[in-house]
């Protein structure tokens, strides 16, 4: 990997030198006032871009071939985590549907709560 990254480097710098020779001997045009040097980097990265993509093509897969079982062990993981993320978020889930945690009342030692779901009206007052 840092074999490939070198070689990029060094195609950009290059790139970057050949640029600076034409743009300081009038053949390309010169950037607008202070953008020279930030003119000169875009289009030495513009000319290198493909240049590394086609002469690095071996490089590159040798570097993804590195790269590759460790990313496939980090998606293994992050797989694995997720998953066992959902299933206690659905444990828990089922848990609340259910009905069966204990409500304030239960906590506190006080009466339980009714499972009917419905509340009785308090004295005096007519239930519609």
């Amino acid at each position: 990997m840092l074999r490939y990254t070198l070689m990029r480097l060094g195609i950009f710098v290059g790139c970057f030198v050949v640029v600076w020779a034409l743009v300081y001997s009038g053949i390309a045009p010169r950037g607008l006032g202070a953008s020279n040097g930030m003119w000169m980097i875009m289009l030495a990265l513009v000319v290198s871009a493909p240049i590394s993509f086609v002469a690095l093509r071996k490089e590159r897969d040798r570097a993804s071939e590195q790269i590759a079982p460790r990313l496939d062990r980090s998606i293994g993981r992050v797989k694995s985590n997720l998953a066992a993320n959902r299933s206690q978020e659905d444990e828990a889930d089922d848990v609340a549907r259910s009905g069966n945690t204990p409500s304030a009342e239960d906590r506190d030692g006080d009466e339980p709560a009714k499972a009917s779901g419905t509340a009785e009206a308090p004295e005096g007052v007519k239930a519609s």
